[in-house]
């Protein structure tokens, strides 16, 4: 490489110093106008500048670099492509929201405690012993037992009292009086106690034979079944009335007993009732069972609980009632304790006596007690 002087005369521009031809007016580089008309001075002296060096190369070798250049740049792309591939495939974290659980107020139900109610206590009532008087007649003016007014003023088992002294009364407990149950009606009650039998019309029979074999009518048998006529078909099912059979014996089915009747429920008088000589007559009264055949019967049993030899009593009727005798009350001024109840029987013989013989045929009721006191009284009871 070498420097030349160039030999054709030029002229610079004032502002950027490029080399312009002398005839130039306008610095094609900065745009600079340059002065008209100037003529071409006089070529200055030329100066030695130092001048960047170049090199010259073959074209063989100016392609061998750009490959290079083009292999590097290639490379470089790569490398910086892989590097973004593998910071797009590693996951990013996301922050997962964890539910926060709020606590929700269930509302218990409120139970309320059940509170006992206390029953109101009756007060006892004061009473100032007169002369004469004892605990079986304070007991029956009072309507009480004689057994309370022990408890109640802690005396003795024998029940001593002195004139002027003061007791407590205990009051009676109030007793429900219980409602008298439904009692059926005499055509009811034959017909609930009717013995009944199911029989199946067969093949050629006829009302007729029907009638015959049980020792039935034939329009007792057309009025339990509303049969307007004799005729019956075969498979009907029939009711037969064995209640009504004729008097006279017949092929009849086996007799059968009834099943024991229901306990009777007691009616009069109620339980703890007081009675004394001033009522005419004690009256017993229990609701019917049924109709009762002719062997059958109500036994009524009554005992004197307070007396020491236990006085008893059994009376047998077919009413639904019965009057106590006057010889079974007993005539002292103390108040007796008397238990009563009544049992369905049924006479399956006699004695060596004649006299009959009965079994239950029934449940037994549940039992009653009145009190009975057959003495004047001797005292004016002030509450």
């Amino acid at each position: 490489m070498s420097e030349k002087t160039p030999s054709t005369p030029t002229r610079l521009c004032p502002t950027c110093g490029t080399r312009l031809s002398p005839q130039a007016e306008r610095c094609l580089v900065c745009g600079t106008h340059l002065e008209n008309g100037v003529k071409a001075a006089k070529p200055p002296r030329a100066v030695s500048s130092t001048r960047v060096p170049y090199v010259t190369l073959s074209l063989p070798a100016t392609i061998g670099l750009l490959a290079l250049f083009l292999g590097v740049g290639a490379v470089l792309v790569y490398f910086a492509m892989g590097q973004a591939a593998a910071q797009a495939v590693q996951p990013t974290d996301t922050a997962t929201l964890t539910p926060t659980s709020t606590a929700t107020f269930t509302p218990t139900p409120f139970t309320p405690t059940p509170t006992d109610t206390p029953l109101p206590t009756l007060t006892p009532l004061a009473y100032t012993v007169k002369l004469g008087d004892n605990c079986g007649s304070i007991a029956f003016a009072f309507n009480v037992s004689i057994q309370s007014i022990v408890l109640q003023n802690d005396l003795p088992a024998s029940c001593t009292l002195v004139e002027g002294q003061r007791i407590l009364i205990p009051q009676p407990t109030p007793t429900n009086t219980p409602l008298p149950t439904v009692t059926l009606n005499p055509v009811e009650q034959t017909e609930a106690a009717c013995e009944k039998v199911e029989y199946t019309v067969q093949e050629n029979d006829t009302l007729s034979a029907i009638a015959f074999n049980y020792n039935v009518p034939m329009a007792a048998i057309r009025e339990y079944n509303g049969l307007v006529n004799d005729v019956v078909r075969f498979g009907q099912t029939l009711i037969i009335p064995l209640c009504q059979r004729n008097a006279t014996p017949g092929p009849t089915p086996t007799p059968t007993l009834p099943p024991p009747y229901p306990a009777v429920n007691l009616l009069l008088p109620a339980d703890g009732a007081a009675f004394s000589l001033a009522d005419e007559s004690i009256v017993l009264q229990w609701a019917s069972v049924g109709t009762l055949r002719e062997n059958e019967a109500y036994a009524v049993a009554l005992e004197d609980v307070t007396s020491g030899e236990g006085r008893k009593l059994v009376s047998y009727v077919v009413d639904t009632k019965f009057i106590i005798p006057a010889e079974f009350l007993p005539v002292d001024v103390i108040p007796h304790v008397i238990r009563w109840w009544v049992v369905t029987v049924r006479q399956v013989g006699t004695d060596e006596d004649g006299n009959p013989v009965w079994e239950p045929a029934g449940a037994v009721s549940v039992a009653r007690v009145f009190t009975w006191t057959g003495g004047a009284l001797l005292i004016t009871p002030t509450p």
